[in-house]
C-alpha cells in the first residue's frame, strides 16, 4: 500500500505540478518573448517531453486508486465522499487531456509542420484554455485529496 500511494501521488504531483509550470511561468514569458515562429515549435517540443509523463499519470492514476479502493479499502462503499469526488475530478481531466491529445496537440504539429503558424496560434489558444481548466480540476483534486478526509472528520463532528 505504501508503494501505491507513492505512485499515485507523485504522478498527481507531476501532472498538476507540470501544468502549473507551464500555464503560470512558461506560456507568459514565451508569449512575451517568442514570436510564433519560436513559440509555436517551443510548445510542440514542450508537450512532446511532458505528455510522455501525462501518459504514464493518466494510465496509473486510476489503475492505482482502484487498486487501493478495491484491495485494501475493500471497495467503494468504504471510502470517503472525498475519494468518490477525486474520481469524478481526476476522469474528467482524463478526458479533457484525451480531447487535447488527440485533437488540437495534433492539429498543432501539423500546422508548425507546415510553417502555419495563425493556425498553430489557434491551436495553442485551445491547448491554454483546456490545460487552464484542467489545472483548476487538478487544483480541485489535490485540495480534496489532501483535506477531504479531514473535511469530512469536522463535518461529522459538527452533526454530533
Amino acid at each position: 500500500m505504501p508503494a501505491l500511494i507513492t505512485v499515485h501521488i507523485l504522478l498527481a504531483v507531476i501532472w498538476v505540478g507540470g501544468m502549473f509550470f507551464a500555464y503560470m511561468a512558461l506560456r507568459p514569458v514565451a508569449a512575451s518573448l517568442l514570436e510564433p515562429p519560436l513559440r509555436l515549435p517551443l510548445w510542440v517540443q514542450t508537450f512532446a517531453r511532458f505528455f510522455p509523463w501525462v501518459w504514464a499519470a493518466v494510465v496509473l492514476l486510476p489503475a492505482t486508486g482502484y487498486w487501493m479502493i478495491l484491495g485494501p479499502f475493500e471497495g467503494f462503499a468504504n471510502v470517503g465522499w472525498h475519494i468518490h469526488l477525486m474520481q469524478l475530478t481526476g476522469w474528467a481531466m482524463i478526458a479533457i487531456y484525451l480531447h487535447v491529445y488527440f485533437a488540437p496537440y495534433r492539429r498543432l504539429q501539423r500546422a508548425v509542420a507546415d510553417q502555419n503558424w495563425p493556425e498553430g496560434a489557434k491551436q495553442l489558444a485551445l491547448i491554454r484554455r483546456l490545460i487552464g481548466i484542467n489545472l483548476i480540476l487538478g487544483l480541485v483534486t489535490v485540495a480534496i485529496a489532501t483535506g477531504g478526509a479531514y473535511l469530512a472528520g469536522y463535518l461529522a463532528s459538527l452533526a454530533d
